[in-house]
């Protein structure tokens, strides 16, 4: 039977280029997001794809959606935990707390979610086991000017990298992050016009294709049960990263 993962945020942007690359690559693919419909579009129709529509900041349908996949599966080989939530850049002290909120249901407590339901079902499956591969950013290591929301999630998504891999050693659950820098996707298209930076210019930044991460995604994925990408940072050669600020 085909490997099977199921990847979150698929309705756009990276979640939908890796979604794609996983289904080429004769994966069984569960599309989760919120928007059915542009699941269904991400999905284009190939045999392997399952339609999850849920929203990961609520428990019973995140439950619910794994639940779906493993039915259908009979197991889930991985995750790529890449649902997330961006904000305007603002200082602190204009932000809301519905804002602040807002960023880290997705980006902590959803991703909290989808890889506890993942954990469960891997380490209780037989053959046990499983990856997880979670979605950071270049701001898991520097913030853009106003993003304190946005950073902080990130920062948090290290964190439950961490202690997944240490966690998940003992029922062969391995846990790795991706931190991307400016991917070109509906979401970043922006940043090709202008961007804030640190010493207070608003200027482009180069972008790299979606695609190049989609196939870093499936080459993580694919690695044997004993090899494990902890961390990768995969970048727009020429972005302000090494050395912003």
């Amino acid at each position: 039977m085909a490997p099977s993962i199921i990847i979150t945020g698929a309705s756009g942007g990276i979640g939908r280029a890796t979604a794609r690359a996983f289904l080429k690559a004769g994966w069984q693919v569960g599309l989760l997001g919120r928007r059915e419909e542009a699941l269904i579009d991400s999905a284009e129709g190939a045999p392997g794809a399952l339609i999850l529509p849920c929203d990961v900041t609520q428990e019973a349908e995140v439950e619910a959606a794994f639940d779906r996949a493993m039915k259908a599966w009979g197991r889930i080989d991985a995750l790529f935990n890449n649902a997330g939530q961006g904000l305007k850049s603002v200082l602190i002290d204009e932000m809301t707390l519905a804002d602040w909120r807002r960023v880290t249901d997705v980006n902590i407590t959803g991703m909290f979610l989808c890889a506890r339901a993942a954990f469960a079902r891997m380490r209780r499956q037989a053959p046990q086991g499983g990856r997880i591969i979670n979605n950071g950013s270049i701001s898991a290591h520097v913030p853009r000017p106003g993003s304190i929301a946005y950073t902080a999630s990130k920062h948090a998504v290290t964190g439950m990298t961490r202690t997944l891999s240490l966690d998940g050693r003992p029922f062969g659950i391995a846990c790795g992050q991706i931190d991307i820098g400016n991917a070109l996707t509906e979401m970043s298209q922006g940043q090709t016009r202008g961007v804030p930076q640190a010493d207070g210019s608003i200027r482009p930044e180069p972008m790299m294709n979606a695609e190049h991460v989609a196939q870093a995604v499936v080459n993580m994925a694919s690695l044997p049960a004993e090899a494990n990408v902890q961390f990768m940072t995969l970048m727009a050669s020429s972005m302000p990263y090494i050395g912003r600020g």
